[in-house]
């Protein structure tokens, strides 16, 4: 399968992915800004969700919430997402509709700042604070996500701190800090549109040249600091997290090559064969044959700078102690490290990634985000065609080396969550969040 891709850039730097597709009467918008959390200075954590939001509580001509009203009014769904290293807000509309979404787009990224006021702020500061106790802190293994980046990057690496930030830097934030952050990343020059599904090309030119065309690039942003790191931990990390769950969870981290790198491709098809659907090893291992485990899955962050990590996320059965699952799960590790893996696993990983990636991009939203992924981290949307054949590059020898260097016990991480006792649960019923203990061997 080959996606068609056309591209070009406005003289203000906005890089422009078209994809024409008119399988369906649907057309996607899709627009990365090159901004995440490992953009964020300290005192600051959590700025860069903080802001997802605030784009959506209106512009110069866009009133609070009429974003939503207008796309939802049009036959359309719309959302926003933020991760380490980008912002991604994204709209699919009838194609009918292209108009309305790339003028709502515009007028967010060129007149965001007139429409901002205290009283959004401090709505959109509870709104992500209440967010960060329901979804994190008062979550079954809710804090794994800023626990383990924590854990595998060191600080001050900028994936070190917590995505979405803690309540005291929410709460210094302020109108200027907003000012600051959208004209420094909030840029065209700083940010890729894709429109891919059932449009018009040269009408869709004509209209982001007049919707985005007069918005000024930016004035430059801060370079990231050194984000290289050694190809291992050197050694074992774990932390155990005491918190109100009834079966403990162990993610097991691998400091992995980068996304995009040659040497990602063999990382990705291991974490396949290790935890990729129910056929996979962990899940034929753990969960049907020693009935050790509920779930297993594995998976990369997918990471293009510096290096990336490979997660195992195992949760016991009831009765399977966190000793007896941390043993299980670590045997699984190394008899992938120790014995090597088979071309019918290799073959088996590669199949199903294959899959995926030929239905994902059946669909108009997912297309756009990957195009807008591989425009942000490479420069070049048409690095996407190039995947599935690095994919069928990957030979068992490149597995086994991947396996071999970095899967021992000079790179593993263990994240462990475990059932408090009923003395700690009395203790701290009237308490949120977790205990954590930081052990390094």
């Amino acid at each position: 399968m080959r996606i068609p891709i056309e591209t070009f850039r406005l003289g203000n730097g906005l890089l422009v992915t078209l994809s024409e597709d008119h399988t369906a009467p649907i057309v996607a918008v899709n627009l990365w800004y090159h901004v995440g959390s490992a953009n964020e200075r300290p005192g600051r954590t959590g700025f860069a969700h903080l802001f997802e939001h605030m784009l959506f509580q209106g512009s110069e001509h866009v009133e609070a919430n009429e974003h939503f009203e207008l796309v939802q009014r049009a036959g359309g769904t719309l959302n926003g997402s933020t991760w380490l290293d980008r912002t991604n807000y994204f709209e699919t509309v009838p194609s009918n509709q292209l108009a309305i979404a790339l003028w709502l787009e515009a007028d967010r990224m060129g007149a965001l700042l007139p429409a901002m006021t205290q009283q959004k702020l401090d709505t959109q500061r509870d709104v992500v604070s209440n967010e960060r106790r329901w979804s994190v802190d008062n979550q079954p293994y809710g804090t794994w996500w800023e626990k383990l980046p924590a854990l595998t990057y060191p600080d001050p690496h900028p994936f070190h701190h917590s995505l979405i930030g803690s309540f005291e830097d929410l709460n210094a934030a302020s109108l200027d800090d907003i000012a600051h952050f959208f004209a420094t990343y909030y840029t065209p020059d700083n940010a890729v549109l894709t429109i891919a599904g059932d449009f018009d090309p040269r009408e869709a030119r004509e209209l982001v040249e007049s919707y985005f065309a007069a918005i000024p690039r930016g004035k430059g942003k801060p370079a990231l600091p050194d984000m290289s790191l050694p190809t291992t931990f050197g050694g074992t990390v774990r932390e155990v997290v005491k918190d109100d769950v009834s079966l403990p969870r162990l993610y097991l981290a691998f400091r992995s090559p980068a996304f995009g790198s040659s040497e990602y491709y063999p990382a990705s098809v291991a974490g396949a064969i290790l935890g990729m659907r129910k056929g996979s090893r962990l899940q034929r291992a753990l969960v049907r044959e020693r009935e050790v485990a509920t779930d297993a899955a594995a998976f990369t962050f997918d990471l293009p700078k510096g290096a990336d990590i490979l997660v195992v996320d195992v949760t016991a059965r009831p009765g399977i102690t966190p000793e007896r699952l941390e043993a299980e799960v670590t045997r699984e590790i190394d008899r992938m490290r120790l014995d090597g893996v088979t071309q019918s696993e290799v073959d088996r990983a590669i199949s199903l990634i294959g899959t995926d990636f030929v239905v994902s991009m059946q669909q108009a939203s997912e297309r756009a985000d990957q195009l807008s992924r591989f425009a942000t981290y490479f420069g070049d949307p048409s690095f996407i065609n190039d995947q599935m054949n690095r994919y069928r590059s990957v030979t068992v020898e490149d597995v086994d080396r991947f396996a071999a260097t970095r899967l021992g016990e000079d790179n593993r991480a263990f994240l462990m969550y475990v059932p408090r006792d009923d003395s700690e649960n009395a203790e701290s019923r009237d308490t949120a969040g977790t205990d954590a203990a930081l052990v390094t061997a």
